[in-house]
């Protein structure tokens, strides 16, 4: 019968939710009480304006605290998160070496 046309074709169904491993949920990091006497890392991306506001952040923090010592990390490459650079043991021991950290990014 020439008429008749076979099955040959699959399909897969997949669905649109992705499947993701579960994330293991972290508290939030403990608050300082105070920052007097407190070494505040002050962590500068790459983006052009970040330096020039942690170096605001660092003079405000002087002026405002004269007892915290700033300290600025700069990372080696951009786009990469510094766990995973060459910088990786550097960075470890700056995070180690502070009580609190900022972030900025600026663009």
């Amino acid at each position: 019968m020439m008429n008749q046309v076979e099955a040959t074709g699959r399909y897969e169904v997949l669905s649109p939710w992705s499947e993701i491993d579960p994330l293991v949920l972290h508290a939030p990091a403990t608050r300082l009480d105070t920052i007097e006497g407190k070494r505040i890392g002050l962590f500068c991306n790459f983006k052009r304006s970040a330096e020039p506001m942690l170096e605001t952040a660092a003079h405000w923090l002087r002026e405002r605290f004269p007892t915290v010592e700033p300290v600025f990390y700069r990372p080696q490459a951009p786009n990469v998160p510094e766990m995973e650079s060459a910088a990786r043991e550097q960075f470890s021991q700056w995070i180690d070496s502070v009580d609190g950290v900022i972030l900025a990014v600026g663009d």
